[in-house]
């Protein structure tokens, strides 16, 4: 199940990346799982990575590889997440990079390793290094959407995004894609994203816009309050274009490109939230009249992630108190709760510490009944805003989890 109506977009090449995919049949025969990403040379890539305690195997590979630079080659696998497996899974991480880069003609560190999919379980090696061959004669300036299906696992349809603009008259390619579904809350990025620029952009920004359009995207978004234990978002830059490297965050050339690929991001972030396990609903929580963007995003994610208003998003219940409890147990210090004002959509439901004299319950009810919905709130003692994005809470959702091994 998936919220709204999500056609993949029509997808534009980026000069200098070559996608790949085949079945290796990791978890199911004959689907498509397995991907690589071909890179020209003297590519920049950079990436924010998960902060679970347990991170996957190659989440550890690729950051050391990473940390090298010069890096040509992405794999990526789904069906298993090669998290928890010990050395053993290391082991099988950095043997993934070498037979790549044997077959390739590189070095095993140009190589960074991605999977996703069941915890606690090795991978299938033997399948999966058979599976590198096709995947390598496969690769094509126009592998977008091929790739996009090969990543995913729980998710219901491929994730895109390609936004271009120009520039004195040349014309910059921003393409993406990701996947996510459930086990979605940001520490990071929570879920896999690829997205590359044809653009020539210096290493230290490129690390910089990395962290910042992930912060404004991925880390907005919210399913279940799970951070998985794989979540990696690759910002990867070609330099294919004629126009001057980007080194500074002045000038037009820049703020036309930071709008691209923060545009992607949120596209992508949104996809997935739109997409998450069992979503009837997609929901924005807006939270304004904040002390601080960080205090704006507490009050946020407590609503967000409250089980209870997520069901009651579920059954299209205007629960009102719900959403006032959970922003009262946000933890913000000293907060009034006469000042603060709720809105379901356009509807005024929350003032003065009490139901707004305003609000009748056939209001929230049609706001409810919607299938996007904005829950706005002020908490009327400062000037600073931001918002999150998340789901409902289905029958759906613990059905997928419950039969997810199986």
């Amino acid at each position: 199940m998936a919220v709204g109506q999500f056609p993949f977009p029509q997808m534009v090449p980026v000069s200098g990346i070559r996608l790949g995919t085949a079945s290796a049949g990791i978890k199911t025969a004959g689907r498509q799982d397995l991907v690589v990403l071909g890179l020209a040379q003297d590519t920049r890539v950079a990436g924010v990575f998960t902060q679970n305690a347990f991170c996957a195997a190659p989440v550890t590979v690729s950051k050391e590889h990473l940390a090298r630079g010069d890096v040509r080659y992405l794999v990526i696998n789904s069906g298993n997440a090669n998290a928890c497996t010990g050395d053993e899974g290391l082991a099988d991480a950095r043997l993934t990079c070498s037979k790549l880069a044997e077959l390739a003609g590189g070095r095993a560190e140009q190589v960074l390793p991605y999977s996703t999919g069941v915890i606690g379980e090795r991978l299938p090696m033997a399948r999966l290094l058979a599976g590198l061959p096709q995947a390598l004669e496969n690769l094509s300036e126009d592998g977008w959407e091929s790739a996009a299906r090969g990543i995913m696992t729980t998710d219901t349809r491929p994730k895109g995004a390609s936004v271009q603009f120009t520039y004195e008259g040349e014309t910059i390619t921003v393409t993406g894609i990701a996947k996510g579904s459930g086990m979605i809350k940001p520490n990071m990025a929570t879920m896999l994203a690829y997205i590359a620029t044809d653009a020539k952009v210096s290493q230290s920004l490129l690390d910089q816009l990395a962290v910042k359009a992930s912060d404004q995207s991925f880390n907005r978004i919210t399913v279940d309050g799970d951070t998985s234990t794989n979540d990696s978002c690759m910002l990867i830059a070609t330099g294919q274009t004629s126009l001057p490297e980007i080194n500074s965050t002045q000038g037009e050339l820049f703020a036309k490109f930071y709008n691209a690929v923060v545009s992607v991001h949120i596209q992508l972030a949104q996809n997935i939230v739109s997409d998450g396990e069992g979503a009837t609903k997609f929901v924005t929580v807006q939270v304004e009249g904040a002390t601080s963007k960080p205090e704006a995003a507490k009050v946020a994610y407590s609503v967000a992630q409250s089980p209870l208003v997520k069901t009651a998003l579920f059954a299209s219940d205007p629960n009102w108190g719900r959403i006032v409890a959970a922003i009262g147990y946000a933890g913000v210090e000293g907060l009034d709760a006469d000042t603060v004002k709720v809105w379901l959509g356009r509807v005024l439901i929350v003032e003065n510490g009490g139901r707004a004299a305003s609000y009748t319950e056939e209001q929230g009810q049609a706001v409810m009944d919607q299938e996007e919905i904005m829950i706005r709130i002020d908490l009327g003692r400062g000037q600073s805003k931001d918002r999150v994005w998340t789901t409902d809470l289905s029958h759906d959702y613990i059905k997928i989890n419950a039969e997810y091994r199986s």
